[in-house]
């Protein structure tokens, strides 16, 4: 007993530099809030005080992130808390404040209740879909208001993805991340039953991705003997054990992440999921979900194997490839604007992916920022693309299917020309920001020496811009079906979502450098 209690006085407790991690706690402690407001309010109370307390959290970490950033008291270079767990460095804070910002846009729309009278999402989700309750519950007001909470466990766990400096603490933070989305998925007030499919594939497809990250973390803890990112970089720049273990490991560990960024050929639960989620839900995951994954891979391949790039670059490379031409392709045979969209971020995962692997032989990273800044406009774009989406309704809910598209220029000149400078922006044409995100990435790639991947994105850029041209040329051209879908006149949050998302894509696209050179200031800290 006494030798216990001697070694108990021995154990220190972590340093935690607070001021460092407090957007983060703040997000986190603010979700268990949530949770018991959702407990012990009554239900006519719960919406206003959750958006209350939710917009106040976004607000608050984003105070703290400006706080710590403006603040001489830390290290130019980062700083590593949390016994090393956590690096809170200059890429994890232009991450975390993306993060943020995006998770705004996404808050205003869940939080809608004029476009679908009483939210986009079930009153009540045990009620089985199809019964005489369910029928019933469609029309009342009512919501679940558990989605305040489940999305902010969901950014609290993004937020510690992209900051992760060792890989335990990253599948935590991973199923963090995941676990409130699958629920999110599942609450669609209408067309519940695709809405519950979607939750269940992306729930058994992420569990297998988790289960290739979890089995790549245990084969990198046998080659270095521990999970920091920077013990498994000493390890695999000289040691004398089999080489075998550090790529076994390093290929089940980049499956898990391509899974989350969407990257084909990985992409599998993409286009059914973005099609039944609810669709603030499915522009939450498209911008925020796509941010946290990819920060996790530019981390892992900086930080942990730019050692031993000349071994998985060539796979990578391939990787790129494939999911910009099953984007591209793929995309243009696609007859709902969902899994249009969906298409598009797949080819636009290769597209980001090109950035993650632009290192050169020198060790610099010019993709680094190149990858961020590609994040943050392609996030502003889709959410308020998503937001347009969800104006266009018949009797059954939101119209997706593109022929209930056609002429929609003569029924709502304003959606349709938003709708169409949102498209172009992802296609990548002058004046947008989608523009400078490819420029600025393919430029990185170049640089790296990966000029024949760039001709090929270009190639794929092309033939995606079809099928947006597509969607464009239907609006403009084509006549109104007498009994068409309505656009619906959006809410105060819908139309400020829109507003903020297409502003950015605007202003980025003209004026990209106070951004660029923000997302520049550093690198990752190993």
């Amino acid at each position: 007993m006494n030798l216990l209690f001697a070694q108990a006085q021995q154990i220190q407790a972590p340093e935690i530099d607070y001021h460092a991690v407090a957007p983060v706690l703040i997000v986190l402690g603010a979700a268990c809030v949530s949770v018991l407001l959702e407990a012990l309010l009554p239900k006519h109370q719960r919406w206003a005080v959750q958006l209350v307390l939710s917009l106040l959290t976004l607000v608050g970490a984003t105070g703290a992130l400006i706080s710590y950033a403006a603040s001489d008291d830390h290290p130019a270079a980062g700083v590593a808390t949390l016994a090393g767990a956590v690096a809170v460095d200059p890429p994890s804070l232009f991450l975390w404040a993306t993060l943020l910002v995006l998770a705004f846009g996404s808050l205003l729309l869940i939080a809608d209740r004029s476009v679908e009278p009483g939210g986009v999402f079930v009153g009540q989700a045990a009620i089985r879909p199809g019964t005489v309750q369910d029928r019933a519950q469609a029309s009342k007001t009512g919501m679940q208001t558990e989605v305040f909470p489940l999305m902010l466990f969901a950014l609290g766990g993004m937020m510690t993805f992209v900051a992760s400096n060792d890989l335990l603490t990253m599948f935590i933070a991973l199923e963090v991340m995941s676990l409130p989305l699958y629920l999110l998925c599942g609450l669609a007030r209408r067309r519940r039953l695709l809405s519950q499919e979607a939750a269940v594939k992306y729930f058994l497809l992420g569990a297998f991705a988790s289960a290739f990250f979890l089995y790549g973390i245990a084969l990198l803890y046998g080659f270095a003997g521990s999970v920091k990112l920077s013990a498994i970089a000493s390890a695999a720049a000289g040691t004398d054990r089999s080489d075998t273990l550090l790529f076994a490991g390093f290929g089940l560990l980049v499956v898990g992440l391509l899974f989350k960024a969407a990257v084909g050929p990985f992409h599998a639960w993409t286009p059914d999921v973005y099609q039944g989620a609810p669709t603030p839900v499915t522009a939450f995951m498209a911008a925020c979900t796509k941010v946290a994954a990819f920060g996790g891979i530019l981390r892992v391949l900086t930080v942990a194997f730019q050692n031993t790039q000349w071994e998985w670059r060539g796979v990578l490379y391939g990787v790129a490839v494939v999911s910009m031409v099953i984007g591209a392709v793929l995309g243009l045979t696609q007859t709902d604007v969902k899994r249009m969209i969906a298409y598009s971020s797949v080819a636009h995962a290769g597209f980001l992916l090109i950035g993650s692997i632009a290192l050169t032989p020198e060790g610099d990273a010019p993709g680094v920022s190149a990858t961020m800044f590609y994040l943050l406009v392609y996030g502003f774009t889709t959410i308020a693309a998503f937001g347009i989406v969800s104006l266009v309704r018949n009797s059954d809910g939101e119209a997706t299917h593109l022929s209930q598209w056609a002429g929609l220029a003569k029924r709502s000149p304003m959606v349709a020309g938003v709708f169409t400078f949102l498209l172009l922006a992802l296609a990548g044409i002058p004046l947008t920001s989608g523009f400078i995100g490819k420029f600025v990435v393919f430029s990185a790639a170049i640089e790296a020496g990966l000029t024949p991947l760039v001709v090929i994105a270009l190639v794929a850029s092309a033939i995606a811009a079809f099928f947006y041209l597509r969607v464009i040329v239907l609006m403009y051209f084509s006549e109104p079906a007498p009994d068409g879908p309505t656009v619906t006149v959006p809410g105060a949050f819908t139309t400020v979502a829109i507003t903020l998302g297409a502003a950015v894509t605007l202003v980025l696209g003209l004026w990209p450098t106070l951004v660029l050179d923000w997302a520049g200031t550093g690198t990752f800290l190993s």
